[in-house]
């Protein structure tokens, strides 16, 4: 029981000095207050292991370098999902996206479209905040003037935004659930799909019924994005070769870090050939000299860093920024000082102590599943961060799923489906002041009709309970282990 307590106490540290970060510096937190944070409950974790259990600081030093080790490859990953950020973004394909999403619109069925928009743009982007920021932002505009409540509205927008952001290779919340369950980032997605398609499919029937009860009127607010990009970007269908090129090599199951590389290495060609002056003005930013040396400072400057485009609308610049190997730091930041409390936390022993004390509601798959689900979602609340709530639950039941034989897929799923979608849900958590800060729609009105955001943590729970696509390995082999 004392041991189990003590385990507490370096948990209990970072929940009282994440609140304070997110009390000073709100979403802004994850800049650095949170990284120092976790190693502040690090060291806490350390001087009384040391202290108490007189554990050397060989033992602590030897898992931290494992733990960072461990997600050096989830490193380099998040480097390159930066760099195709910024080539996407750079060459058109984004934009194109995004233009031709906006075409399918239609006041008849306004909620199920901006759902899927919102989803298409996440996916392309690979980042919900944007999405919401953006797309979000002037969907919410019209939705009031057809007559649609802000709460409904933004229900649509957010559940499209985290069902892109929860399958897009190019999150970075996708890229830490696979890297820290060590499940290649391709596998994860795909097995995500048997609880994530479900849940949107339900959800997307949802906003039908919705949205055809409605009576709309047509709005000509959302063709000032459409117009703005395309007279910014040469948009044509040849840029959908960039897009179609990383889709077969995912289907060939490339390894992530090669589908990566080559589909920027892909949009960067594009970039060069149908977006010259856009990528001209960007490197004549840089530089100065030949037109070689310009346009090869253009391409580097949108792989490595964070570049704005002038569209000469504000809404859509915000849109066409892109982060760039650069606006990756803070993430790769928080992933390194995250593993150092994770791996003083594990050699410790208090991991294991945390675990214990889940123990008696894992001994079924079902049971199982939703410990995980229900701790993923209760830690949105108590850390406030989605990103510490996938590394937290990860750690937790990281042993459990291995000694009961399941496959670490279904710990890398049930934690995406919890932490990631669950994030707006709570008003004071990074992700949900975000949310009603961008929108101006209360946390509390909107989160009732996030029906994706509800559904996927049931959804997971529902396919634990009929084992679908769950492999366990049989009990000799488990108890031999």
């Amino acid at each position: 029981m004392k041991r189990t307590l003590l385990a507490f106490v370096p948990l209990l540290v970072l929940m009282a000095l994440l609140a304070l970060d997110i009390a000073i510096y709100g979403a802004d937190s994850i800049i650095g207050a949170s990284q120092v944070s976790l190693l502040v409950a690090a060291g806490v974790c350390v001087l009384l292991s040391m202290s108490v259990y007189k554990t050397p600081w060989k033992v602590f030093e030897k898992g931290i370098a494992e733990g960072v080790g461990d997600v050096s490859m989830a490193i380099v990953i998040l480097l390159l999902i930066g760099a195709i950020s910024g080539t996407w973004m750079a060459s058109g394909v984004v934009p194109a996206f995004i233009c031709y999403g906006l075409k399918i619109i239609s006041p008849k069925v306004f909620l199920l479209t901006s759902c899927v928009i919102c989803a298409i743009v996440s996916v392309m982007t690979g980042s919900s905040w944007t999405t919401i920021a953006t797309i979000g932002v002037a969907l919410l505009g019209i939705g009031r003037a057809e007559g649609f409540s802000d709460a409904a509205t933004a229900g649509a927008i957010i559940s499209g935004a985290y069902f892109g952001d929860k399958i897009s290779p190019l999150s970075d919340t996708t890229v830490m659930a696979s890297s820290f369950n060590k499940v290649d980032l391709f596998t994860h997605i795909r097995y995500m799909m048997l609880t994530t398609v479900p849940s949107i499919i339900i959800t997307l029937v949802i906003f039908t019924v919705l949205g055809l009860s409605h009576d709309g009127t047509e709005a000509g607010q959302i063709g000032t994005y459409s117009s703005v990009l395309s007279s910014t970007f040469h948009i044509t269908p040849w840029l959908m070769i960039v897009p179609a090129l990383t889709v077969v090599m995912i289907w060939k199951k490339l390894p992530a870090i090669l589908v990566l590389a080559l589909s920027t290495l892909t949009a960067a060609v594009a970039a060069l050939i149908f977006q010259p002056d856009i990528i001209a003005t960007i490197g004549e930013g840089v530089t100065s000299g030949s037109r070689g040396r310009i346009m090869f400072s253009g391409v580097a400057e949108t792989i490595y860093n964070s570049v704005s485009i002038a569209t000469g609308n504000a809404a859509v610049d915000t849109l066409v920024t892109s982060r760039g190997m650069v606006g990756m730091l803070n993430t790769v930041f928080l992933i390194i000082c995250a593993m150092c409390f994770g791996a003083c936390m594990r050699a410790s022993g208090m991991i294991a102590d945390l675990a214990k004390v889940m123990a008696p509601f894992t001994r079924t798959r079902p049971g199982l599943v939703a410990s995980t689900v229900v701790t993923g979602t209760a830690l949105n609340g108590i850390v406030s961060d989605q990103y510490l709530s996938i590394i937290l639950t990860s750690n937790i039941y990281r042993e459990t799923y291995e000694k009961e034989g399941y496959e670490t897929r279904l710990l890398s799923r049930s934690v995406e489906d919890s932490a990631t979608v669950t994030s707006p849900l709570v008003p004071w958590s990074s992700c949900g002041m975000t949310q009603a800060t961008i929108l101006s729609v209360p946390t509390l009105v909107y989160a009732p009709f996030c029906f994706f955001n509800i559904i996927s943590p049931l959804m997971s729970i529902f396919m634990a309970i009929i084992g679908w696509k769950i492999v366990r390995r049989p009990a000799t082999e488990n108890e031999n282990k």
